[in-house]
């Protein structure tokens, strides 16, 4: 195919209405073009373009989006607003973390453009290491003009696979492909990297930019080659998180970031705008050797760590508490009075949290600790609850039921949940004698409520992980409808886990960064330094709480502890810290990349002292007190939400569940 089709965007209504808008933007930059150095030339600005770091409309961040030519190098800029509103609960200097600097679009892969029926167009920039930024939403339009005036200067290609995302620099010609990876200027018409430092606004160059203000990418830029191999073929960013292939990272290689943003959709937000490092030579690993044997090689370079600056060994000893055995039913009545009423909650779950409950107390202790039962209730009101919910729960069901073949054939969504959903469960937990052979009435038991909660919460619908957060529930409870508003109950903390501009991850993965930063400084520059601040490599962990770190009963034991929000509700990032600081020596020592470090991080999974861990988070959390509550953004889940606001934004007409 010829450049010029490949160029051409003439068939897209958006663009050839903004083609017409004429130069507006660069008109808009004749002032702000002086305070540019020779040679550097905005060609696009936007105010008003906004980030939400989570649901809150108080914690939205605006700023200016911009288009710089530099040569014959295109850069992008978002820098927020300073002074925003008194009521933003995010400090200036949390606003500067999600500041997109001097990112070259030599380091683009796509921009996805998204134009619900209702609310705000918004992009999402995906960069070449598979990562991306938060979606930037435009309040005042303008995103079809953004687009065009990037087609102005780079090449700019629309996806086969889908009409609203655009392939940056995507060439199939591979004589074309390899010219642009080696940046010739002028080889190929698209934007080359850096060759020079570049002023813009207050900062001496681009580089000193990150430096000076503690920005997002740290004053540098990795550059990506391609080294003429095919790209990968790209997924819809609106595709749910594929949770079944994690269990392969094990096999993780130096393509191992485009690989996840597949799974995990390339919405997913890169909280801290860092780039991936990549070797110049591709790394294969063989198949995870045992873990233990994992630890005790020496590399021939090992290199000094700086000391954790907790004294972790002291701490636990101070604060972190032994683990108590599992509660049993004698203890647990000490708790209710004659009507039924728990007498106090917090000594509950203090106890809960130092010891779980007896494997047998589950089926009552659980609903307590998830908020389908509330502490103070009577054994009658609950048992008309139960009543109650039992009833409502047929009514949902008889919903999709009810729904004929020839209805299923006119109902694109219904159908795609459901073969999603059958998938799934086939795939979740059957190692488990629970849900092991075929035609288990318990693996339909696990369909028909994922099925019935995508007609609950029809926003949402079905993720892929939503099976494994279900599994143990339906374990325990062993009832369908008692089973399922448990769920419900864990979804209104855990749903934005899986909304699909990932803020709820994102603010976590965030929060996670703080806390790393307060608690173990020395990690954290490691982090930085190795462009790893965006912690994508915890994203298991947070999204389905460790499910696949512990063997099943270990799993419910550390669910249980989480639940009673104890010392925090966020308890779940200090395991994670934790867990961290545990290897920081072996992390750190041998200055483990991005790639090798999602690969250690997997092989962790089923090698992690659980009791040992939760002492160790305990400690910490004591340790950070109020500042490590200031680390978390207001709302972060598993808080539950706060303000009359969506949790689950209107799906665009075109998402592929």
């Amino acid at each position: 195919m010829q450049e010029t089709e490949l160029h051409d965007l003439s068939d897209d209504a958006d663009y050839a209405a903004s083609q017409q808008q004429g130069s507006a933007s660069l008109m808009r930059s004749d002032s702000s073009k002086r305070s540019e150095p020779d040679g550097a030339e905005i060609v696009y600005l936007k105010d008003n373009v906004t980030i939400h770091p989570t649901q809150y409309a108080s914690e939205r961040i605006s700023g200016r989006l911009k288009l710089i030519k530099q040569g014959p190098s295109l850069f992008m800029t978002w820098i927020p607003y300073k002074g925003q509103s008194s009521n933003a609960r995010l400090s200036e200097r949390d606003r500067n973390l999600y500041t997109i600097r001097q990112v070259p679009f030599t380091e683009i892969r796509s921009i996805r453009r998204h134009t619900p029926t209702l609310g705000w167009q918004y992009i999402i920039v995906v960069l070449s290491s598979g990562l991306a930024f938060p979606p930037l939403y435009f309040y005042n339009g303008g995103v079809r003009e953004f687009l065009a005036t990037i087609k102005q200067h780079v090449f700019l290609v629309r996806s086969a696979e889908d009409a609203n995302v655009f392939l940056v620099n995507d060439f199939q010609d591979p004589l074309q492909r390899t010219l642009s990876s080696l940046q010739l200027p002028r080889a190929v018409g698209v934007a080359d990297g850096p060759s020079s430092s570049v002023s813009v606004g207050d900062s001496p160059s681009f580089e000193n930019q990150g430096r000076n203000e503690g920005g997002a990418f740290d004053g540098h830029t990795s550059h990506i080659h391609h080294n003429g191999r095919q790209r990968q073929k790209l997924q819809d960013p609106a595709r749910d998180i594929s949770i079944q292939v994690l269990e392969k990272f094990s096999l993780v290689t130096r393509f191992a970031r485009e690989t996840t943003s597949h799974l995990f959709r390339e919405n997913h937000s890169d909280s801290f705008g860092a780039y991936e490092r990549r070797p110049d030579n591709q790394i294969a690993y063989d198949s995870p050797n045992n873990l233990t044997s994992n630890h005790t090689e020496k590399t021939p370079h090992e290199i000094p760590v700086a000391s954790d600056p907790l004294e972790f060994e002291k701490l636990t000893l101070v604060w972190g508490k032994p683990r108590q055995p599992p509660m049993g039913f004698e203890e647990w009545s000490t708790f209710f009075d004659s009507e039924g009423r728990i007498t106090d909650s917090k000594a509950l779950r203090k106890r809960i949290f130092y010891g779980g409950v007896d494997y047998r107390l589950r089926k009552e202790a659980w609903p307590f600790l998830l908020g389908y039962h509330v502490y103070d209730s009577t054994y009658a009101e609950r048992e008309y609850l139960v009543a109650i919910k039992k009833s409502e729960y047929k009514t949902i069901k008889n919903q999709w039921q009810s729904i004929s073949p020839e209805q299923a054939k006119r109902f694109t969504k219904f159908r795609e949940r459901k073969g999603l959903i059958e998938k799934d469960v086939v795939r979740t937990d059957r190692s488990l004698s629970f849900y092991d052979g075929d035609e288990n009435p318990n693996v339909n038991l696990l369909r028909d409520i994922l099925l019935t909660y995508s007609f609950y919460n029809f926003d949402l619908g079905y993720c892929q992980g939503m099976s494994d957060l279900l599994s143990p529930i339906l374990f325990v409870m062993r009832d369908e409808s008692e089973s399922f508003w448990c769920f419900v109950a864990l979804m209104e903390r855990l749903g934005p886990n899986f909304n699909r501009d990932q803020n709820g991850m994102h603010s976590q993965l965030f929060a996670l960064s703080k806390l790393v930063e307060l608690l173990d400084n020395p990690l954290h520059n490691f982090f930085k330094q190795n462009d790893c601040l965006n912690y994508f490599f915890c994203f298991r962990w947070v999204l389905i709480q460790f499910k696949r770190e512990f063997e099943f009963e270990r799993t419910m034991r550390l669910w249980e502890v989480l639940w009673t929000h104890y010392l925090s509700e966020h308890l779940h990032l200090y395991v994670c810290v934790a867990v961290l600081k545990r290897h920081r020596h072996k992390i750190m020592g041998e200055q483990m990349d991005f790639d090798t470090l999602l690969k250690f991080i997997n092989e962790l999974s089923g090698h992690i002292d659980l009791d040992g861990v939760l002492r160790d988070a305990e400690a910490l959390c004591i340790c950070a007190g109020e500042n490590g509550a200031a680390c978390i953004p207001p709302g972060t889940p598993p808080s539950l939400p706060t303000e009359d606001s969506s949790l689950y934004p209107q799906q665009d007409d075109d998402d592929i569940l």
